[in-house]
């Protein structure tokens, strides 16, 4: 037991290990514009939380008035006055304490939405990265393989010059180069492609970034860390709060009011005189209220409903997760298997390559052919590298969806 416990340290710290080296070198990969606009978003969820957390709290009321009142032929009477004015719920049977436990729920969910987003674009840049070292890795492999096809080629045609083969052989063969001298042409025009897509997301030279090199994370820390979950688990508690805050929507209200008002007394008014009434004075009081609402019990079993299917959200996606670990985690498995082939057929190349030029030294073979098993072994040593690049792609998908991670 204490030896499962241990491996499982291990795993955690590789993965934490893996993370950091991932953002220490391509956290900052965006453009400056890209990371401007996802600070703008940061800024904004925060204000949002700001207002959202005290949207409870009812503003303060000024008010100025002056007035003239032509009533008396002889003169014109100017009165002015100014107010100051609250009317502040201090109980809402609940519904002040959940308001502030939604709107810090809230924010939850737009700081998970916000870091979801940028860790999409991070990975879109690195995955950019991976394709373009693929890429130049399958250009290398083609021109290895047209060398193969020159020299198919010229063995073909002396072979039917000399009458041993069909013309379908070497029109076969010249078919086959034309296809790679496509294909190359391809390639090249996904490089640019695939630059062009990385000069939208990054200021940087991608030539000079250097790739990092991805470790598998366990199936526990994918889990615990999946930011989609987090994300649907946030949803989950926002959803409560709000179904507790509808309902207590249409429940008993208790509120304070208060008013200073000053102002100059109307001479109009008979008998007001300084003496029997202040120019400033306070009015305060407070009212218990409920509304009834015909719409009361479908909007609290709406709120209510949306809570249960948020509910279920996470769970289809506490589901899917680990689906899609179980995936990658094959087609890792898969590409591991490819890559062990790979090996085994580099040291029979290598062997062969051996074998050939003794003979060629021997006079049994001809450079030809020693040359075709030098450009295969490298077609092979290029495959192995492709497969580890689409190692690299793979193992991506599981981090840009994890914490801490890009």
């Amino acid at each position: 037991m204490k030896g499962l416990r241990d491996l499982k340290k291990l795993l955690l710290i590789c993965s934490l290990v893996a993370s950091s080296a991932l953002a220490d070198d391509l956290g900052d990969i965006l453009s400056k514009n890209k990371s401007q606009l996802f600070e703008y978003d940061t800024q904004s969820n925060k204000l949002q939380n700001d207002i959202l957390t005290k949207s409870w709290i009812n503003p303060v009321m000024l008010q100025y008035k002056k007035n003239y009142n032509t009533q008396y032929r002889d003169k014109t009477i100017i009165t002015d006055n100014y107010s100051v004015s609250i009317d502040q719920p201090i109980f809402r049977s609940g519904g002040i304490y959940y308001a502030i436990k939604y709107a810090n729920a809230s924010y939850e969910v737009g700081k998970d939405s916000i870091a979801m987003q940028k860790r999409a674009m991070i990975a879109d840049a690195v995955s950019v990265l991976f394709n373009l070292k693929k890429i130049r890795l399958q250009q290398q492999k083609i021109k290895y393989q047209l060398k193969n096809d020159k020299i198919d080629i010229i063995q073909k045609r002396d072979s039917y010059n000399a009458g041993l083969l069909d013309s379908s052989f070497l029109d076969q063969a010249l078919l086959k180069k034309s296809q790679d001298e496509t294909n190359l042409l391809q390639l090249e025009f996904s490089l640019m492609e695939l630059k062009q897509k990385f000069s939208l997301l990054s200021d940087k030279n991608p030539d000079k970034l250097k790739l990092p090199k991805l470790k598998l994370i366990s199936k526990n820390y994918y889990k615990k860390h999946n930011l989609q979950l987090k994300r649907d688990r946030d949803i989950v508690e926002q959803s409560s709060y709000n179904a507790k805050m509808t309902q207590a929507k249409y429940l008993p209200s208790l509120n304070l009011q208060g008013q200073y008002l000053h102002g100059t007394l109307n001479p109009s008014y008979s008998g007001v005189t300084p003496d029997t009434m202040r120019d400033g004075y306070y009015n305060y009081g407070f009212s218990v209220s409920m509304p009834i609402d015909v719409n009361s019990l479908s909007d609290i079993e709406l709120a209510k409903v949306a809570k249960l299917k948020a509910q279920t959200q996470a769970i289809d996606t506490k589901h899917t997760i680990e689906q899609e670990y179980e995936w990658i985690y094959n087609s890792i498995d898969i590409l591991n298997k490819k890559i062990a082939l790979t090996n085994k057929d580099i040291k029979l190349y290598q062997n062969l390559y051996k074998l050939t030029s003794n003979l060629v030294k021997a006079g049994q073979k001809t450079k030809l052919d020693a040359d075709v098993m030098y450009n295969t072994l490298h077609i092979r040593k290029l495959d192995k590298q492709i497969y580890q690049i689409e190692k690299q792609l793979q193992l991506l998908q599981l981090y840009m969806r994890v914490n801490n991670v890009i």
